[in-house]
């Protein structure tokens, strides 16, 4: 067996009893759901990459950049307070 072989197994692994950690699935149907949680982790870390990248580039490129930092910092910061205080915003 190839050492890409064993960790690629370690990685699934681990992602698989992560998992069954944070859920309440049982151990045979996490293992059974392998492929789609590989498959979703893989997805959810390359937007995160791409978004980031974007962040990123966008925040360079700015004129004021740590106005864009406290900006944002400060909408995540009143969108933290107003989940933690419990208010619910109108739907339309």
């Amino acid at each position: 067996m190839s050492l890409r072989y064993l960790t690629a197994s370690v990685a699934v692994t681990a992602i698989v009893v992560v998992t069954v950690w944070l859920t309440n699935l049982s151990f045979q149907r996490a293992i059974l759901l392998a492929p789609v949680l590989v498959l979703g982790l893989a997805a959810a870390a390359g937007l995160a990459v791409f978004w980031g990248r974007v962040g990123w580039e966008s925040l360079r490129k700015s004129r004021r950049p740590r106005l864009v930092l406290v900006a944002a910092f400060a909408f995540v910061g009143l969108l933290v307070l107003l989940t933690v205080l419990g208010v619910k915003l109108p739907h339309e």
